[in-house]
């Protein structure tokens, strides 16, 4: 298993994972599927992914690390053919394995299909114990995506098509999936739209992503997004839209807009870099403050720190530097290396700072401890105050939908008062933004978003004893051994 020095040092919530997928029989797909991935790096860095297919056969490459770990100029040249799908993973469901990496291939009897999947099945337990008892021992991993996998290729469906639409009255949550046939590309969106997934153009050619950025990386142009509970199949005679399942409730996740997706990502038709950065001149409207200086906690609060600035009228400048080259390892860190904490991440600009009323802007605060080491570091460089602006309202309830948020327990919020967090974090003041400045910046309706993890409104029935956890496969997996006597 490996280890990520930002695992020790980040406090933000994690995305699940970004999916990238093309249909362009004269293009050479795997080299265009590795920079599409490589703009969606920042939804999964702990293992990457290429599934293509020349006509006749899915040849799969994968492994742990990142894209430019993972894969070079012999390994892509290997990887010929006129279709392919790629995979960024961050796991919510399934260990750090590489048997867990995706795209996940499966095959039985005259169907074989690559499936790469972003977001988070909330009856993954069920569904798995279904396969098992039904003599479905050949499944390799335990993420929830090869469970989908699965019961893609074993179904009597006539074809691929009616496959996807029976799998998805039956499997519940957050899905967007790209999936590889001999000779199709296909993607598909649960009837919620809680993870993104766009159509861009290249050329006469067809691409998927996760993200307009990983479109805007290879050259592609924005066609839409895939709708809610929507099969699009790509294939030699262009692009065909399917109902997999009726719209449910549009329930985008809200977190996609604040932190998730790239600020030069596109959804809903909203620039991003453009909503974060009215998220902030409305927190200055709610939470205005005397100060010296505006900073951001980079990257993550880059936008609307600059919003904040420009409508509250305090500077703007850069007041933490961050080492942009810690990324992803697979050696364990040392304890020395653990004490240091934070500071490997991010750096005072001491002469900038001293003396100085600072406000300092993120877009969220998921446990406290990297926001109190943040503010332990400002004092120690000489901030006379710091004054403490979140882009985002408290996260007091956790995702089952494929964020990797904590329980209720961990979640800072869920436990103590705006003013209760205050004090933990040593600051001067603390103000989040409402729930309804964020929707108003976004130009969307609260209908349009998933605010589960701010007001505990699921739009997907969570089954009461669900408790999502990388190992839940695992320790399934465990059960069954346990009652056949192999323990």
């Amino acid at each position: 298993m490996g280890f990520g020095i930002l695992k020790f040092f980040n406090d933000k919530p994690e995305e699940a994972c970004g999916v990238f997928g093309i249909y362009a029989p004269s293009e050479d797909v795997a080299k265009i599927t590795y920079y599409g991935l490589y703009g969606l790096q920042h939804r999964g860095q702990e293992s990457a992914g290429i599934a293509v297919s020349d006509g006749s056969s899915i040849l799969v490459i994968k492994d742990l690390g990142l894209v430019s770990q993972v894969f070079d100029e012999n390994k892509l040249a290997s990887l010929s053919g006129k279709i392919a799908i790629g995979h960024t993973r961050y796991s919510t469901t399934g260990s750090t394995e590489w048997k867990n990496s995706q795209p996940i291939y499966k095959t039985y009897e005259s169907r074989a299909i690559a499936i790469a999947h972003n977001g988070n099945l909330v009856n993954a337990k069920e569904l798995y114990q279904r396969l098992k008892k039904g003599g479905k021992n050949n499944l390799s991993s335990t993420s929830d995506s090869e469970v989908i996998a699965e019961m893609i290729v074993s179904s009597n469906a006539s074809s691929i098509e009616e496959a996807i639409k029976e799998v998805m009255l039956k499997i519940k949550g957050a899905y967007s999936l790209v999936i590889l046939t001999e000779d199709k590309l296909i993607g598909v969106r649960d009837p919620y739209g809680i993870r993104p997934l766009s159509i861009g153009k290249l050329g006469s050619n067809y691409v998927l992503s996760s993200e307009t950025a990983g479109l805007d990386i290879v050259g592609a142009l924005f066609v839409r997004e895939v709708e809610p509970g929507e099969i699009v199949v790509i294939d030699k005679e262009g692009l065909h839209s399917h109902t997999g399942l009726l719209l449910a409730k549009k329930s985008l996740c809200v977190f996609e807009f604040i932190y998730f997706a790239r600020p030069d990502s596109y959804l809903y038709g909203q620039n991003l870099y453009h909503v974060r950065k009215t998220m902030g001149m409305k927190l200055a409207e709610e939470g205005p403050v005397d100060g010296d200086l505006v900073i951001p906690v980079p990257d993550s609060g880059n936008s609307a720190a600059i919003g904040f600035a420009e409508r509250s009228g305090i500077p703007f400048g850069e007041g933490l530097i961050k080492n942009r080259y810690i990324g992803r390892t697979f050696i364990q860190p040392s304890q020395t290396i653990r004490q240091l904490g934070i500071r490997l991440k991010l750096n005072p600009l001491r002469d900038a700072i001293a003396g100085k009323r600072l406000v300092v802007v993120d877009d969220s605060i998921v446990r406290g401890n990297t926001s109190k080491k943040i503010v332990e570091i400002l004092k120690e460089a000489g901030a006379k105050e710091v004054h403490m602006r979140i882009s985002s309202p408290p996260i007091k309830c956790p995702c089952f939908y494929g964020i990797d948020t904590p329980s209720n327990q961990e979640l800072i919020a869920s436990t103590k008062s705006v003013e209760e967090i205050k004090e933990f974090l040593g600051l001067d003041s603390l103000v989040y933004l409402s729930l309804k400045g964020v929707v108003e910046a976004t130009g969307c309706s609260y209908e349009d978003f998933c605010c589960a993890c701010f007001d505990g409104r699921y739009p997907i029935e969570i089954p009461k004893d669900l408790k999502i956890s990388k190992d839940m496969l695992e320790e399934e997996d465990e059960k069954v051994f346990e009652r056949e006597g192999h323990l």
